[in-house]
């Protein structure tokens, strides 16, 4: 067994990078345990491993006995004098025990041990190795699928990305080359475990500072960034050098350093903003390009209400609320987006005071002056050249109310017209 330890010990130390100390205590504490299943435990029991000879020596501490019951706990006075010259009767002493005594289980027992530290230190330093690496973008293999997880090839190592990791709007297959976040390293009881995402929004932060070298050396900062992964992804940048434009170093040049981030996401939107250290500023450079009428805070709430134009609502939403939802996750406020009624409210007032005015000139009801406004004949300019058919058919009065409002509107006109006496 010399021979095959030696070789073992200089192959894994060689080429594996294992240390010998290491496989040598794997190695002992497996003669240990192969000794106590073949003998029974020992009072003490003391195993020496050379690394270098591969000479494997096995002691036991007996006890001193004049006639011997149990070879594994006691011993002859002429044997434990061979290690202990002046031991006695009822004396411990330390017994070599011959290796050809169970040397066919010590070698299979050394070889298993040696194989299972193998695996082991093999798995603890692919751990040391890439433990250092979480919050990193790595680059691998489609391997497997585990029900719905992923199983990536990473080169030496495989590595997971779960289910809810995923991007929904993302379509895997085995041999698909892909880019990845690294969101946590386990040393688990099976070796380490290397968990993977493409929907943490940490992967278009790593992206945005792999892409943009104004981001990398800092000289540009990703204030906030808020993600819906698969559709859309707000980032909100600045830069505290007053000379450097925060979003044309992430947009580039042609747009070329963001097609390059929107192509590695599959297309995903993203809308890089100018960050604003104001909330009110910050929601609108987040709602854009829709028009902001107005925006008001609700400190106590932490609530931001947007006014909007009717025409304005839906773009100031979003597709499915993203854009609302998005700029809430980047501001940290709640949003309430609202139709602005300020506008329709002045033209209601314009049409009660113009229906109360033509009322009073023609001397007929609100209901039917408010018709007239209506229908574009609010004045009495504008019913001078009607005709009561077409007066009729616009207001749905009967034509005979239709010829006296008409009447009544000469009659006003000539009255104005002619002078005071």
């Amino acid at each position: 067994m010399n021979s095959e330890l030696i070789a073992a010990f200089d192959y894994y130390e060689r080429e594996k990078g294992i240390k010998r100390e290491i496989l040598t205590e794997a190695v002992t504490n497996a003669l240990r345990s192969a000794y106590i299943k073949r003998f029974g435990q020992p009072h003490e029991l003391r195993i020496d491993l050379n690394a270098k000879g591969g000479d494997i020596r096995v002691f036991v501490m007996c006890k001193v006995v004049e006639r011997v019951i149990d070879d594994n706990l006691e011993t002859t006075l002429a044997k434990a004098r061979v290690m202990k010259p002046d031991a006695k009767i009822d004396d411990m002493a330390e017994i070599e025990v011959p290796p050809n005594s169970f040397g066919r289980i010590a070698a299979q027992t050394a070889r298993q041990a040696i194989s299972q530290r193998v695996r082991q230190a093999e798995k603890e330093m692919l751990f040391d190795e890439f433990k250092d690496r979480a919050g990193e973008i790595v680059t691998g293999t489609v391997r497997r699928f585990e029900r719905s997880d992923v199983i990536i090839d990473l080169g030496k190592f495989e590595a997971v990305m779960p289910h809810n990791e995923r991007v929904v709007t993302e379509e895997y297959n085995i041999g698909d080359r892909l880019r990845a976040y690294v969101v946590a390293v386990e040393n688990g009881p099976g070796g380490p475990k290397i968990v993977l995402s493409r929907k943490h929004q940490n992967f278009v932060r790593r992206l945005f500072e792999m892409e943009v070298a104004e981001i990398s050396d800092r000289t540009v900062e990703i204030r906030g960034l808020a993600r819906e992964a698969g559709y859309r992804t707000k980032v909100a940048v600045h830069s505290a050098n007053d000379k450097v434009d925060p979003v044309g170093a992430c947009v580039g040049m042609r747009g070329q350093r963001v097609k390059n981030i929107v192509r590695e996401l599959n297309n995903e939107k993203v809308d890089i903003i100018r960050w604003y250290p104001e909330p009110r500023e910050m929601v609108l450079e987040a709602l854009k390009p829709a028009k902001i009428k107005s925006v008001t805070l609700v400190p106590e709430r932490k609530t931001v209400i947007v006014r909007v134009d009717e025409d304005q609502l839906s773009l100031a939403i979003g597709k499915r609320g993203q854009n609302a939802r998005l700029t809430a996750k980047l501001t940290g406020w709640e949003i309430n987006i609202e139709k602005d009624e300020s506008a329709a409210q002045v033209f209601d007032n314009k049409v009660q005071q113009a229906t109360a005015q033509l009322a009073i000139q023609l001397g007929i009801t609100d209901a039917e002056a408010n018709l007239l406004v209506k229908n574009g004949m609010g004045e009495i300019d504008a019913l001078l050249d009607a005709d009561p058919q077409e007066v009729a058919e616009a207001t749905g009065l009967d034509l005979e109310k239709a010829t006296a409002i008409l009447a009544s509107a000469r009659q006003t006109h000539d009255k104005n017209l002619t002078p005071a006496g």
